[in-house]
């Protein structure tokens, strides 16, 4: 019997890559993604996709409204920055940071994983092309690893811990993209904009856009 994990599944290419990782390494995948109000929900079709393509044993899409809280570019009526240099992307918290976004989608996972048994929960943060978000930080992630193992009855009532997992943490893109495509995943399923089309098509000048083509250039060139 494989050992069980829940994978956040945003439908972009590092949740992505990350949920062929947790399969390269045994895991049986249980995918979580939401529909959480945001302007790119499209994001949720490549979720879908990926999710079929790497063979989980249950995906799972919860519905929140995240819009009721707004805040961000992503669930608010605020422009999603367009043509920012690479140099200025990091250099601040953006505009396109969703309030306590990780923090909400984790204590779902950790929920989940309770339920299922998972010992794992899988979540595709990196700190080197991270836009700045406080909550993809490596001692953000250990807090909250350590919250879990004192929140729950799994973690309190038996000898085996939860534990977080974020192997992208210390990629770059260009590493992401390589990776991913020795695990067979064909990135072209998976989608990264902020601020789609509406046709669905990325729109090629949003901070995830940007640092996604560096990282795919990068990569051709290695």
């Amino acid at each position: 019997m494989h050992p069980r994990a829940v994978v956040l599944l945003s439908g972009g290419l590092d949740s992505s890559t990350t949920l062929f990782m947790a399969r390269e390494q045994g895991f049986e995948l249980h995918a979580l993604s939401f529909d959480y109000g945001q302007r790119h929900r499209v994001e949720l079709r490549a979720a879908k996709r990926v999710a079929k393509r790497a063979g989980v044993t249950s995906h799972r899409v919860v519905k929140l409204d995240l819009r009721g809280m707004g805040g961000s570019a992503l669930t608010d009526e605020i422009d999603v920055p367009k043509h920012r240099s690479v140099a200025e992307i990091g250099c601040d918290i953006p505009v396109t940071y969703v309030p306590a976004r990780n923090t909400i989608f984790l204590s779902y996972a950790l929920g989940l994983a309770e339920v299922l048994g998972a010992e794992a929960i899988f979540l595709g943060v990196n700190a080197l092309d991270f836009s700045g978000y406080p909550d993809c930080r490596p001692d953000y992630i250990e807090a909250f690893e350590r919250l879990a193992n004192l929140a729950t009855k799994a973690a309190v009532e038996s000898s085996r811990p939860i534990s977080i997992q974020t192997p992208l943490m210390h990629m770059n893109k260009a590493e992401i993209v390589l990776k991913a495509r020795s695990l067979g995943l064909d990135i072209s399923m998976t989608m990264s904009c902020y601020d789609p089309t509406s046709e669905g098509l990325p729109c090629g000048a949003c901070d995830a856009c940007l640092l996604r083509e560096q990282g795919i250039a990068q990569a051709n060139q290695s």
